[in-house]
């Protein structure tokens, strides 16, 4: 569904807003938005001039769907209805327009407007667990647009999030115990629904996949990435776990898996699922967690609603701390579109070595991230904090291990340069879980806001240092 968003309009009487042209100009700013973005506009009817009226306001733009206020300073608004609207706990943005001229009498006094209402709404509403965003520029400034177009991805994102349904088959790793998490926490923070699917309902479906069906999705798979090495027994059976996993999401009315890949799917039916994740994640964008990482399945989630694609779940798995890198990587699932180069099917290469028979249980994908600017995330704690920084993959040292990988460096947090050493001492001192999403572009910016509207505490960068880890909550 998308974001609707509630326009409220306010000023004292007055005929400067029309003489202005500030509603007429601000709301062709806001239908072309829709426009590009799908969002739905509802607008009261009526300007509302005291606190009744701006109830009435509020209950008619929440009546059609709003999940987002938008209120307007058209011109100067009095305290009592900006009061009025704040105590409502619907995530809330003020807006105000620059005055149209700068010489002898003031035209709007919007400014000030926007000051008091600020000042007004912290003073009746929970600001940690209702914010309230606040604009200042006329609907043609492009700093204007960009900060309202943050908001709404980022509320966007949030809504995408309340009601989203995640399925977790074969319940968590054994003993990872770091990704326990608390259902009941997880949907009263974002609202997330997590549901068990027993491990035998992969493997029924699996085996009893039409054998044409099976050579067709098996085709798709062979035409995006050359087999290498990968026996066709082992792709056939890939392909039977990407089917099985299909139809367990669309039963389900899954947005998400968290798939237990280890240790039971190798005794039955022999072989790991990490191709089925990573084709799973490019042909159907489901974000399929390994392990069964409920979490890590929410950062998916989140990050696909921002930006339209699923990151790729990995391990910060060896830091170079002298060339300032940290190679991200995983063995089993990301989808194909982040390969800097081609992407090969093979073996995958830790499950079975040692054995007879060697590593060839199941295919993973093999590729190296292409280079440029990405995001790392993970939402943590029972969905009530987040970790993110930014950062560039760069040439590494070598290619790094085989998989989905990629050597990351240049990173930085809230807008200030963060050295390799300092993520490191962030993860071990915040007690991370040990999968993050990656993703292109830089996105720490619109990940926090998202963040803040679902009340998520901001895990901050510890700086390196020597002696015991600091207090951190």
């Amino acid at each position: 569904m998308p974001l609707t968003i509630g326009l409220i309009n306010a000023s004292l009487p007055s005929y400067f807003p029309q003489r202005h042209g500030v509603f007429e100009s601000a709301r062709t700013m806001l239908d072309g938005m829709s426009k590009r973005d799908g969002y739905v506009i509802v607008e009261a009817s009526d300007i509302p001039m005291d606190a009744i009226q701006a109830r009435a306001a509020v209950a008619e733009v929440k009546a059609a769907g709003a999940d987002f206020i938008l209120l307007l300073h058209g011109g100067f608004t009095m305290g009592d209805v900006v009061r009025e609207i704040a105590r409502d706990s619907l995530p809330l943005g003020v807006w105000a327009t620059p005055e149209p001229t700068l010489v002898d009498d003031v035209q709007l006094n919007n400014f000030v407007s926007l000051n008091m209402s600020m000042s007004i709404a912290r003073g009746v509403r929970d600001m940690a667990r209702n914010p309230v965003q606040w604009y200042l520029g006329a609907p043609d400034d492009a700093a204007l647009v960009a900060r309202l177009d943050q908001t709404l991805r980022a509320l966007s994102a949030r809504k995408a999030l309340n009601g989203a349904r995640i399925g977790v088959v074969g319940g968590l790793a054994p003993t990872f115990y770091n990704m326990e998490v608390s259902t009941d926490t997880l949907m009263q923070s974002l609202g997330v629904w997590v549901e068990h699917v027993d491990i035998h309902k992969m493997t029924d479906l699996m085996a009893a996949q039409d054998s044409a069906a099976v050579a067709a999705e098996l085709a798709e798979m062979s035409d995006a990435a050359q087999v290498k090495g990968v026996s066709d027994a082992q792709m056939a059976l890939t392909a039977r776990a990407a089917l099985a996993l299909r139809a367990i999401a669309v039963e389900g009315g899954y947005d998400a898996l968290a798939v237990s890949d280890w240790p039971a799917l190798q005794e039955n039916p022999g072989m790991h699922p990490g191709a089925a994740f990573s084709w799973l994640e490019e042909k159907d964008k489901l974000p399929v967690a390994s392990e069964g990482d409920v979490l890590g399945a929410v950062t998916q989630l989140a990050v696909k609603a921002l930006t339209g694609r699923v990151g790729c779940l990995l391990d910060m798995t060896s830091p170079d701390l002298e060339r300032d890198q940290i190679l991200m990587w995983h063995g089993g699932g990301g989808p194909l579109f982040m390969a800097r180069d081609g992407v090969a099917w093979i073996n995958h290469p830790m499950i079975g070595r040692g054995t007879k028979e060697g590593p060839v249980f199941g295919a993973i994908a093999d590729y190296e991230f292409a280079h440029g600017p990405v995001t790392v995330v993970r939402v943590v704690r029972h969905g009530t904090a987040q970790f993110v920084v930014q950062g560039d993959v760069n040439e590494g040292p070598a290619s790094g291990f085989t998989g989905c990988r990629g050597w990351v460096g240049s990173f930085s947090s809230d807008a200030k340069a963060c050295t390799a050493a300092d993520i490191v001492t962030t993860v071990m001192e915040q007690g991370l879980e040990h999968h993050f999403v990656l993703v292109p572009g830089h996105l720490e910016d619109v990940f926090s806001e998202f963040a803040g509207w679902c009340c998520m505490q901001p895990l901050d960068v510890i700086a390196a240092h020597s002696g015991l880890p600091k207090s951190v909550n």
